[in-house]
């Protein structure tokens, strides 16, 4: 359980992080928008040191299934755009490919 919410946390921040930056770049907001931007991507990283996994391009490959999910809350929750079925069958199948990389038995 403690893993899944520092996944989420740590895709809160990514997300919030990059957007910022997008906000800055796409959207013409201020140059300042890149502070919140550089705390926000510094803390998605060091979050992810955090989770309980053996090796770390694991831990990046189980947090991808994560970050599509939410990347799909952030549209609908902060664009506005509700995810289609495509967005929910795509990220389902992500979640499931997640799962397997997390909970797979390993031999030690």
């Amino acid at each position: 359980m403690q893993n899944a919410l520092i996944f989420a946390a740590a895709a809160f921040f990514e997300i919030a992080g990059c957007f910022a930056v997008w906000g800055w770049w796409r959207l013409d907001k201020s140059a300042l928008w890149l502070i919140p931007a550089a705390v926000c991507l510094g803390l998605f990283a060091w979050l992810l040191t955090l989770v309980d996994v053996e090796h770390a391009g694991r831990a990046y490959a189980i947090y991808g299934g994560i970050y599509i999910v939410a990347s799909l809350a952030w549209l609908w929750a902060v664009e506005g755009t509700r995810p289609d079925r495509w967005d929910t069958i795509g990220s389902a199948i992500c979640i499931i490919g997640a799962a397997v990389i997390l909970y797979g038995p390993r031999q030690v």
